[in-house]
């Protein structure tokens, strides 16, 4: 009898099947110790998370559920190609997700390959199995009149409606990201030629311009907010809240759900909703992709092009909302 050191650090040994063929080395091993042995190696060899273990196990005890439930004499060391297939099948039919499947196949692709480097088994089941492919999600934006809606929200009668109406010009006017809008001193800031200066991702540099009404409301707050919410105290930052400190990211985030509801969009946000807006909106008005990837700082224009995808099914929506054969 195998005994082994488990992840916990206790000893365990490999239970066996009653009157399994001894010369099968996987059929004389119960399904939940070869999964057990399985996790372990993997645990070793790639350092994988504990949740990903353990939905890598749920997996393996499923299909094991679903091949016992189908005969006595079917288990996952012994399952062969059609077992898999009809098992996928039978998942997509009862409307799994498309990324449960895609980690269903790398989970039997893993323990089978496992399998045969551990001499359980010699063929592999799963070598046909390919995942689904996963379409990228399409950012979440809003339409023109929704961050018209968004941007006229705040009451920039006050000193904290005006930084947040300025706020939410330069996101939307420079598709910044939040964590870059919080974080600019005043000195990245050119009111003179309407431009700001961003510290993207990877620490590279890039030059954004603002457009008349994101400055605009950005010099109204400088000379008539900030002064007030400073109270003579003072700081580097752009932005700042009510106590005169620095805006954080978490801060700016709850105030721009807060405005949202106020301007009656229900719609799920991220904190990159406006910067999805700003891409999509300029891509409709004609926006070069290249001009888009220096705009967002991508690093590569392939994360820009998911903005193409969705100017795509807005074209087709309009379409098939107007077009007569639509």
């Amino acid at each position: 009898m195998l005994r082994r050191r488990t992840r916990s650090g206790s000893i365990s040994s490999d239970a066996s099947v009653p009157g399994a063929d001894e010369n099968d080395s996987s059929a004389c091993t119960a399904p939940g110790a070869l999964i057990d042995r399985f996790l372990d190696a993997l645990w070793v060899e790639r350092g994988l998370s504990p949740a990903t273990l353990e939905a890598y196990r749920a997996d393996l005890m499923g299909f094991d559920r679903w091949l016992k439930a189908r005969s006595d004499d079917l288990s996952l060391g012994v399952a062969q190609a059609g077992d898999l297939q009809e098992y996928f099948a039978f998942r997509l039919i009862n409307n799994a997700k498309p990324r449960s499947v895609a980690r269903l196949v790398s989970s039997q692709r893993r323990f089978y390959r496992y399998l045969i480097e551990a001499g359980l088994r010699s063929d592999d089941p799963a070598v046909r199995l390919h995942p689904p492919r996963l379409g990228r999600p399409l950012p979440k934006s809003l339409t023109e009149k929704e961050v018209e809606a968004l941007l006229e929200a705040p009451a920039v009668q006050t000193a904290v409606g005006l930084r947040d109406r300025a706020m939410l010009e330069m996101l939307y006017a420079a598709g910044l990201r939040v964590s870059e809008l919080v974080s600019l001193p005043l000195t990245r800031v050119n009111t003179r030629q309407g431009v700001v200066r961003v510290l993207g991702k990877g620490g590279k540099d890039r030059l954004v311009p603002l457009g008349e009404e994101a400055l605009a409301w950005l010099e109204t707050y400088l000379r008539d907010a900030r002064p007030t919410l400073l109270e003579g105290r003072s700081t580097d930052a752009l932005f700042i809240t009510a106590r005169g400190e620095a805006m954080t990211r978490q801060a700016f985030w709850h105030l721009i759900k807060r405005h949202a509801r106020a301007a009656g969009i229900d719609k799920p946000l991220s904190p990159h909703t406006l910067r999805h807006a700003f891409a999509t909106h300029l891509l409709d008005h004609g926006a070069d992709l290249r001009s888009l990837q220096m705009l967002l700082g991508h690093a590569d224009l392939s994360t820009t092009q998911i903005y193409t995808h969705v100017a795509r099914e807005r074209l087709k929506a309009l379409h098939a909302e107007h077009h007569p054969r639509g």
